[in-house]
């Protein structure tokens, strides 16, 4: 395997506006469809998704995949067929395994603010798990310039979530004129999301909602504005 780097300019990835949601899809998703990106490792999907106040999704079915959504502004209001009902907030996590099934809503209850959060979905190590919720609060100091693990499928025994797949989703808040690290191992790879803000990833210029795909290779971010991260670390 060749270690390699991709920068993924969000003005390039797939769109999908329908007034009260605005999303970009960095895989082929919805009326997004690209047969040459479709996933990266066990990453299927990463919509970065903008809702309007008083609008949502509606109880909709999930089957046999692992689903991470981080908020990133206002408030995501999850019920779902397990009987969860919660609303998380700026830089808090929810995790559900969809399993043998599972049906679920998404809603921005508030009244004036746009909620965004990113929607991750990871293919899970084998299909037919119970389905399952969990959610987690996150103090957002436990990110400012170090690595705040959220889910592991195991590697990782500090994050809170696990999850049935061989990937470990981390966050950071990266202060100005900082910089951070994070190290690929071999047979490793990453897809890092540059939430917001402005970094210099591996010596290239990154901007709010750009992506990059890393493999084999160690991630050096620095900034010299504030810079909110995420990576999902998985094997190649």
């Amino acid at each position: 395997m060749v270690s390699t780097v991709r920068h993924i300019d969000h003005t390039k990835m797939g769109r999908g506006k329908h007034g009260w949601l605005d999303s970009h899809f960095h895989f082929s998703f919805a009326e997004y469809h690209n047969l040459d990106n479709i996933n990266f490792g066990v990453l299927r999907v990463l919509n970065d998704d903008m809702v309007q106040p008083g609008e949502g999704f509606d109880t909709h079915p999930h089957k046999d995949m692992e689903i991470i959504s981080y908020v990133v502004e206002g408030e995501l209001t999850h019920a779902d067929s397990m009987k969860n009902n919660r609303t998380l907030t700026r830089g808090q996590v929810q995790y559900m395994s969809a399993g043998t099934g599972v049906l679920h809503s998404e809603y921005n209850l508030s009244d004036d603010r746009i909620l965004r959060f990113l929607q991750i979905w990871i293919f899970p190590d084998k299909e037919g798990y119970a389905p399952n919720y969990g959610d987690a609060p996150f103090a957002w100091e436990d990110r400012v310039n170090r690595w705040m693990p959220i889910a592991s499928g195991g590697r990782n025994p500090d994050a809170p979530i696990t999850i049935h797949a061989d990937a470990n989703l981390y966050a950071a808040e990266i202060t100005n004129n900082n910089s951070l690290e994070f190290k690929i191992e071999s047979g490793r790879q990453a897809y890092l999301v540059l939430i917001e803000g402005a970094a210099r990833v591996n010596g290239q210029d990154m901007t709010a909602r750009d992506a990059m795909e890393i493999v084999e290779q160690d991630v050096d971010i620095r900034t010299e504005s504030k810079a909110h991260v995420l990576i999902i670390e998985m094997s190649v």
